[in-house]
């Protein structure tokens, strides 16, 4: 996942083609140490930073809540730029892959647990968006041997929902700001609620549409097998 040609991140050299976008042969060859996995790995590494910075001096310093935001806010934009250069450049790797949704839940879930812990949220808000975000993960890898779950516009409304409320929750907001956040999170919810059975819909249907698959072609292979043998039993007399 990185931006730079192939021969830098050590790769095939194939020269960029249409766009900026590298070949087939750099697609499957992307380095490990790409951009888009090293911000993917920043994001990571900022996870245990905003829980110190958040909970810090009792977790109550508007100062220090300031800080956390910024944190969250580095690691929210970052999540919108390695996917897109991912894609952009064909830089997809297995551990980006697998490292991605990882830091995504891992960000977001460590500001929930936090602010429940310190009584900004309750609990039951962090339950409902923990559940779905790791249940829908799960599924992802229950259908990826058959294809792979996009992220629709409402799981984008989402994800920006909850960004923008979990934001404006770890800022130390008073008086009419405050109130805007509820109502914020509620969307929030709401969205997480409605695209989270969307994305089990999708699941079910695609394992169905790949079992299906699946059965159609050993039946087709089934039968040229046997055709096969017919062949031979009919050569040999």
């Amino acid at each position: 996942m990185t931006g730079a040609p192939a021969s830098a991140a050590g790769g095939s050299g194939a020269k960029p083609v249409r766009g900026g976008k590298l070949g087939t042969a750099a697609v499957n060859q992307a380095s490990l140490w790409n951009i888009a996995n090293l911000l993917t790995m920043l994001r990571l590494v900022l996870v245990p930073g905003f829980v110190l910075l958040l909970l810090h001096n009792g977790g109550y310093d508007p100062a220090w809540r300031s800080f956390a935001w910024a944190a969250f806010a580095v690691a929210m934009i970052t999540d919108l730029f390695d996917g897109h250069l991912a894609r952009t450049y064909n830089l997809v790797t297995d551990f980006g892959k697998i490292a991605d949704p990882i830091a995504d839940k891992a960000i977001m879930g460590a500001a929930l647990v936090c602010l429940s812990y310190l009584g900004d949220l309750p609990w039951w808000v962090t339950g409902v968006i923990l559940f779905r975000e790791i249940g829908i993960t799960l599924m992802r890898f229950w259908v990826i041997r058959h294809a792979v779950i996009p992220a629709s516009r409402g799981g984008k409304m989402k994800t920006l929902a909850q960004g923008t409320a979990v934001g404006m929750y770890v800022l130390a907001l008073t008086g009419p700001l405050a109130t805007l956040r509820f109502w914020v999170m509620a969307v929030a919810v709401l969205l997480t609620v409605v695209t989270g059975l969307d994305y089990v819909r999708q699941a079910v249907v695609l394992r169905r549409k790949g079992l299906a698959a699946e059965r159609a072609t050993a039946a087709a292979g089934s039968v040229r097998g046997a055709s096969g043998s017919r062949d031979s039993a009919e050569a040999e007399r």
